[in-house]
């Protein structure tokens, strides 16, 4: 009787932003001689290289990873697209290894390749256009509070920052009475592979700590030159994000630098906060400290072996 073949196995690293998802994400990935897909939304762009915590060359060159400086800003690249791009991806990677690493904060693109997304009822355009006059007149803040009453799943984890996907969210659960949630999350299309779900977390202030070192560390790398060589074109959905609307606000004069840094700390330490409460929904994911690197290793093993 001839044995029977591997699993193919999508093994996902999530947990908040700083935490060393990259970092264990290297270690799994040249444990098992395989490669890395980025679910990391922001670091899909070329042009966003300090303001994103890209990997670094070295990095990089420690394992293969796809979807890192993958599209130009000026592209439309969104959650459907990546879940087409994604697959097809993961299909031919499927061909040389047994198992593949996902890594990433971005839940909802996450959710996206594990689960896939729903074909979306069609929404009202005069409420999109009823919302957007809105938000040019009063600002986002009024939406913003409206979309964390009617869908607070999908507040907690959208970029806040990012208006188009803000009004996208409030759009779509005025006009079709559901949430854009209900439709991200609960998905579940069939997959042609297994899914090991590790998730890493820490002491809250420890992570706190981190956050604010790295954005001191992507100041100094010089966070504020590559925003303002990105001015021309800060009306395009993928700057209106952390680490650069602040910075975008200084360079406009309504607020010093000091502020602007300030404000990115404090605006990435609630994004942790929102990541955090979006992955714990998830009971499949297994939690570990990011130094548990040889109980993970064997986390996963123990897997393989189990499943072979």
């Amino acid at each position: 009787m001839p044995a029977k073949a591997p699993s193919k196995t999508l093994i996902s690293i999530v947990g908040p932003t700083a935490v060393g998802k990259t970092a264990l994400a290297i270690k799994v990935a040249q444990h098992l001689h395989t490669e890395i897909i980025s679910a990391d939304s922001r670091q899909f762009f070329q042009e966003m290289e300090i303001g994103t915590a890209k990997p670094s060359p070295e990095e990089l060159a420690a394992a293969p990873h796809h979807f890192i400086s993958s599209h130009h800003i000026t592209e439309l690249f969104s959650i459907g697209d990546f879940e087409v791009q994604a697959m097809a991806l993961l299909t031919n990677l499927f061909e040389a290894h047994d198992q593949v690493v996902l890594v990433g904060g971005s839940g909802l693109y996450v959710n996206a390749l594990l689960n896939g997304l729903d074909d979306l009822p069609a929404t009202d355009l005069s409420i999109r256009a009823a919302l957007n006059e809105e938000f040019q007149a009063e600002g986002l803040d009024g939406i913003k509070a409206r979309l964390a009453a009617l869908d607070p799943e999908y507040y907690a984890q959208v970029d806040q920052f990012n208006t188009q996907r803000v009004i996208r969210g409030l759009e779509f659960v005025l006009s079709t009475g559901k949430k854009l949630s209900s439709f991200q999350s609960n998905s579940k299309k069939s997959r042609p592979f297994n899914v090991i779900k590790i998730g890493l977390n820490k002491d809250r202030q420890q992570l706190y700590n981190q956050i604010n070192q790295r954005v001191d560390q992507m100041m100094e790398a010089g966070l504020l030159e590559e925003v303002k060589r990105l001015l021309p074109h800060r009306e395009l959905n993928a700057l209106k994000t952390v680490g650069y609307a602040e910075l975008f606000d200084f360079l406009d004069g309504t607020c010093s630098l000091a502020e602007a840094v300030d404000k990115i700390k404090q605006n990435t330490r609630r994004f942790a906060k929102r990541q955090l409460t979006w992955f714990r929904k998830d009971e499949e994911i297994k939690w570990f400290a990011p130094e548990q690197t040889t109980e993970i290793l064997e986390y996963i093993d123990q897997y393989r072996s189990d499943n072979l």
